[in-house]
């Protein structure tokens, strides 16, 4: 690693020592030592950057564009050595593409959350901005009460202009 602070600590030592990993770290301010991830790191933020202003996504949800860039390139580019995909080979299985969406695309959250009534709406409006790290759900951006939300009950419009239009 790169000597940063949030991998000096004594949780992770204890990690590292139960499952037999060597951890090394490279000299302060020497990217050079850690071109694989800093190359990594640099890739995802082109393609968080990418993804935010096609969207014209609010800067905010740059965390989610890059947790969303990260979750769709595990999914989808091919590893040159092993012709498979980094999800193929640490499951040994090729990842569901269909679940894949766009970011930013307007979407259908179903309202199960709330007390709607004979009237009320049965779904809101939100923008796709990524997948669960817990569960089989998409992550959504609800505009009505501004905030994120996982759930599997949505209806996506992907063939509409981006939703933060």
């Amino acid at each position: 690693t790169d000597n940063g602070t949030e991998f000096k600590n004594q949780v992770l030592k204890v990690y590292f020592d139960s499952v037999g990993i060597s951890h090394q770290m490279s000299s302060v301010r020497t990217s050079q030592q850690n071109r694989v991830v800093e190359r990594q790191n640099q890739t995802l933020g082109e393609a968080a950057r990418t993804m935010l202003i096609f969207s014209r996504a609010p800067l905010f949800l740059w965390a989610e564009a890059i947790a969303t860039a990260c979750f769709t390139q595990n999914r989808s580019i091919i590893h040159r050595r092993f012709n498979k995909t980094p999800y193929e080979l640490i499951n040994g299985r090729k990842p569901d593409i269909l679940f894949l969406h766009v970011f930013g695309a307007l979407c259908y959250p179903k309202n199960d959350r709330e007390d709607i009534g004979k009237l009320g709406a049965k779904a809101d409006i939100g923008f796709f901005i990524g997948y669960s790290a817990d569960s089989c759900a998409y992550r959504i951006y609800n505009r009505r009460t501004k905030k994120i939300m996982e759930t599997m009950n949505v209806s996506f419009d992907e063939l509409l202009a981006m939703a933060f239009e």
